[in-house]
């Protein structure tokens, strides 16, 4: 942005009350100069150098006359109306007729006029006009001046008290950034350690080739999960990924006892949703619907969208819970503790997740969240996919 340099004297005129005054007392007196020299000295063919000099000498005496004037409107300021409206009169007759003798006076002296003392009326009528005009324009700067002072303090508590609220913003964005972090990173202790236990039962059993696998494998999702910023949301299809790096863990560890089904509607690829969302929930499923039963089990990941919101569900084959006695604090697992508290810190009281236990058997997880959709047009402008 290119700075825009002010002369000193004006930058000193605007902000130089004193400054003001006289710039104004110059240019309004001289001003009545050369509307007296067109109107009257050549109206009057009065162009010798006596009469001119006289005109530019009754501005001088006006300027001096009329000085003492801001000091006594300043006194009056605060006064009730009704005095302050009774001394301002008094103040503009009383410097009118000063100013309306030394006019007099000094015209006198510099010309050969003589017989002017009759004409004295005439010449205090119109100082009368010109102080009176004098007042109204000193008291119509003064309320103009006082109405931008309380206005740039309006502004400036406006100001104050913007930067107050956006700190406040800042630690309260600050803290809920905390809080998701904390709950993520809490993911990965539990999900670490139930899987170094599954790896250890592998080479405990001697199953040297698919320790080594899953070791590999657990090192791609660790790598993912810690260069993924808890904060920022993922898309869905970015998600799904990360579960099936997760998953060709557990695909590792119970082969044909796992089986998997994905149905994501092609529409809601793009909806961006908190990162490793269903880890927890599918790592829950594993725990107490496949790892129990001799057979295993099955596990589906739905996802579609529904009058602006992003449905998901993810069901298991297993035995199922009693919902009625489960809540999520009771209920099987830190996984889902945590992936609620999530919910909560990113969409407040704007979603749904239910645990739904089907009659067939088995758990249903719902959950519904309000639609948050950034197409890769939209990334591109916004620079996001460089």
């Amino acid at each position: 942005m290119n700075q825009t340099t002010v002369n000193p004297w004006l930058g000193k005129l605007y902000r130089d009350r004193n400054t003001q005054f006289l710039f104004l007392q110059i240019v309004g007196w001289f001003s009545l100069s050369l509307i007296s020299f067109f109107s009257l000295t050549l109206w009057y063919n009065q162009q010798s150098f006596a009469y001119i000099a006289h005109t530019l000498l009754q501005s001088v005496l006006g300027v001096a006359v009329s000085w003492p004037l801001r000091s006594v409107f300043h006194y009056l300021w605060n006064k009730p109306l009704a005095l302050r409206l009774l001394l301002t009169i008094v103040s503009v007759l009383l410097c009118s007729l000063i100013w309306s003798a030394l006019r007099i006076g000094t015209f006198l002296w510099m010309t050969d006029e003589t017989d002017v003392w009759a004409d004295f009326g005439g010449w205090l009528f119109g100082s009368i006009m010109i102080f009176l005009c004098w007042a109204a324009f000193y008291h119509g700067i003064k309320y103009y001046q006082l109405l931008q002072s309380e206005h740039e303090a309006l502004l400036n508590f406006a100001a104050e008290n913007k930067e107050e609220q956006l700190k406040r913003s800042r630690a309260e964005t600050i803290a809920q950034e905390a809080q998701l972090k904390m709950l993520r990173y809490q993911l990965n202790p539990h999900f670490l350690f139930n899987t170094l236990n599954a790896i250890s039962a592998l080479v405990v059993g001697r199953s040297a080739a698919n320790a080594n696998t899953m070791i590999m494998q657990l090192s791609n999702f660790l790598r993912y999960s810690l260069e993924n910023d808890p904060i920022k949301r993922v898309t869905l299809d970015q998600e799904v990924s990360a579960l099936k790096l997760y998953l060709n863990i557990e695909k590792t560890r119970f082969a044909d006892r796992l089986e998997l089904e994905f149905d994501v509607d092609d529409a809601a690829h793009d909806v961006r949703i908190p990162s490793l969302l269903l880890q927890p929930l599918v790592e829950n499923a594993i725990k107490y619907a496949i790892a129990p039963a001799e057979k295993g089990g099955k596990i589906s990941i739905f996802a579609k969208l529904d009058d602006g919101h992003l449905i998901i569900e993810v069901k298991d084959t297993g035995p199922g819970i009693d919902v009625k006695k489960h809540s999520m604090s009771s209920g099987p697992g830190i996984g889902l503790k945590n992936t609620v508290d999530r919910l909560s810190a990113f969409y407040g009281d704007n979603y749904t997740f239910e645990l739904r236990g089907p009659d067939g058997g088995g758990m249903t997880i719902y959950i519904r969240l309000p639609l948050e959709k950034q197409t890769a047009e939209s990334n591109a402008v916004l620079g996001l996919g460089r």
